[in-house]
């Protein structure tokens, strides 16, 4: 990641936390839940991964390539999963955004951080994930407890099953991809 060095491990810890908070909710009873939380688990983790500054390590070619192709699976993953319903779009575009990302670091001089991706394509995603977080960040609002008993409707939920923590998740994800969007 280009950037001040700071910054840039600000965004490795965002991600990361935000991954290892994705694995928690993998515990949750519910399926979609658990599948969802999985598929965002890995995106924490791999752009926790690519925003390493590249005053700390610069990776090889090769593994911006590893990077293309593990995204590549998740967004052909994701399709899949969009036939089921449009909610599954989101993640199919971050996905997709992520083989961006990794493409454009994968031809970059050096191979390694520092690349130009083609300016319409960083745009149209900054523009995107620019909405997402706007939409997200609306979306944060507490939700109501059932007669003000402090349990929420259908009983206590675990960690897992938070809807405002699964969704504070996704804007810390959607700023993270933003803030990497800037620097390709």
């Amino acid at each position: 990641m280009h950037g001040p060095v700071s910054a840039g491990w600000l965004l490795v810890a965002l991600c990361a936390v935000t991954g290892g908070y994705c694995l928690l909710r993998m515990r949750s009873t519910v399926e979609e839940q658990r599948r969802a939380a999985g598929g965002e688990a890995l995106m924490g983790f791999g752009m926790a991964a690519m925003a390493v500054p590249a005053a700390a390590v610069t990776p090889p070619r090769w593994a911006w390539l590893v990077y293309t192709l593990v995204f590549g699976a998740a967004a052909v993953r994701a399709l899949w999963a969009a036939r089921a319903g449009a909610c599954h779009l989101h993640h199919l575009v971050g996905a997709l955004a992520m083989v961006y990302m990794a493409a454009v670091m994968a031809v970059a001089p050096g191979g390694g951080h520092g690349g130009t991706g083609l300016p319409l394509v960083t745009g149209a995603l900054l523009v995107y994930f620019a909405g997402y977080v706007v939409w997200a960040g609306a979306r944060l609002m507490p939700v109501p407890d059932a007669v003000g008993t402090g349990v929420r409707a259908g009983g206590v939920t675990g960690w897992g099953d938070r809807p405002e923590l699964a969704r504070a998740c996704r804007l810390s994800m959607g700023i993270g991809m933003f803030a990497m969007l800037l620097t390709v």
